[in-house]
């Protein structure tokens, strides 16, 4: 990446990434396949907490949740397209490490996840289905063209 063509980060543009995330009911997350290493890619509904964490929901049936307790580095793709240029559209890139969240204390996740995906209520309690909390390190944010911003993951929380 060259540092040079990265714009500075501004309160307005960590609100309007803060708005994408917020607002994003799926992601794709890549995680590294356990028996090949190869990077692995899937489709998962997203939601966030109060201060901005993104949270999954996996099923243990799933190859990525397998793949995320044996390494639990991973990256979210957020950004839908809309008309026009795909490329055009904002999307965002975050290098996270995943957690999974002890039932114990996954009553505050199960509401917010909820409150985006209300159909997970067929799903959301079953035995194989668990919650990651996604620590962020950090974001590269592509707001358009010539918008690209590196984010630390600190400066994504409120």
């Amino acid at each position: 990446m060259n540092k040079q063509l990265l714009q500075p980060v501004t309160e307005q543009v960590l609100a309007q990434l803060r708005e994408l995330i917020g607002k994003a009911r799926h992601a794709s997350l890549a995680v590294c396949e356990q028996k090949s290493g190869h990077p692995a890619i899937s489709r998962v509904a997203l939601s966030t907490m109060a201060d901005g964490t993104p949270i999954l929901l996996t099923s243990a049936l799933a190859p990525h949740t397998a793949a995320l307790f044996a390494d639990n580095r991973c990256s979210l793709l957020i950004g839908d397209v809309g008309k026009g240029d795909p490329m055009a559209h904002p999307r965002v890139t975050l290098f996270c490490h995943a957690e999974p969240v002890a039932n114990s204390d996954r009553e505050e996740m199960r509401k917010n996840f909820l409150a985006h995906h209300p159909k997970a209520i067929n799903y959301i309690d079953l035995p194989d289905f668990g919650f990651w909390k996604l620590a962020v390190e950090r974001a590269s944010f592509n707001a358009g063209f010539g918008k690209a911003y590196a984010i630390s993951g600190s400066e994504l929380l409120v």
